[in-house]
């Protein structure tokens, strides 16, 4: 199968020395791709700005701001059989980008933010491709997972909790499918995690053309 995969945070200019991004390290995105790969399949790995050594065998895509994983999403989509979307693009961005280092001064500064473009949102509802999508939830976790997991349009989403699962090489996450049904995975290092979590996402697929040719 051919894997698309997107890692790590984006980053949004706010003047030529500053941005906004997140803690998100891309370790899980990247243990994935590596999981993906030991199983034998394609990996086109998308990544914003990480420290996080370049996976054996993947073809690696940089961007840095979240219009640019946008447009390599939509640039690759087309030639894969599951997306997982792991990546914790920016919600939003400056509304206007300094050309100029902006000065300290004494009074305070406010920035005006737009929200960046909803990738998930702006997948086709009709595809031939599987789409996984990631929920790093605070509070509420599952409910707010599963409600992105029918408005997104997701086939799975993966849900964990942000104060724990950044920047750390663990994680446990709650695997939620669109008919209900549920599968926690319990806490370890995520290269072990993503094994599970690609064993999953080979048997909703095989699931799926299973269907299509019945």
């Amino acid at each position: 199968m051919r894997f698309l995969i997107t890692a790590g945070p984006t980053r949004e200019p706010i003047d030529p020395v500053r941005y906004l991004s997140n803690r998100s390290s891309g370790k899980m995105g990247y243990a994935i791709a590596e999981a993906a790969i030991e199983a034998g399949h394609e990996v086109i790995l998308i990544s914003g700005p990480v420290n996080v050594a370049r996976p054996r065998g993947a073809a690696v895509v940089p961007v840095s701001t979240s219009e640019e994983m946008f447009d390599a999403v939509v640039q690759h989509t087309g030639n894969c059989d599951i997306l997982v979307m792991s990546a914790a693009v920016a919600d939003y961005k400056p509304a206007k980008v300094s050309r100029t280092k902006i000065k300290k001064r004494e009074a305070d500064l406010s920035l005006e933010l737009k929200p960046t473009r909803d990738i998930l949102s702006s997948l086709p509802k009709n595809r031939r491709y599987l789409v996984v999508g990631f929920a790093a939830e605070t509070d509420d976790i599952e409910a707010n997972a599963r409600k992105k997991l029918h408005a997104k349009n997701c086939d799975i989403v993966v849900a964990n909790d942000a104060r724990t699962a950044m920047e750390s090489d663990e994680n446990e996450v709650t695997v939620l499918f669109s008919d209900d049904q549920k599968k926690k995975i319990s806490r370890a290092l995520k290269k072990i995690v993503a094994r599970e979590l690609v064993k999953i996402f080979e048997n909703v697929r095989e699931k799926c053309l299973t269907k299509k040719i019945m």
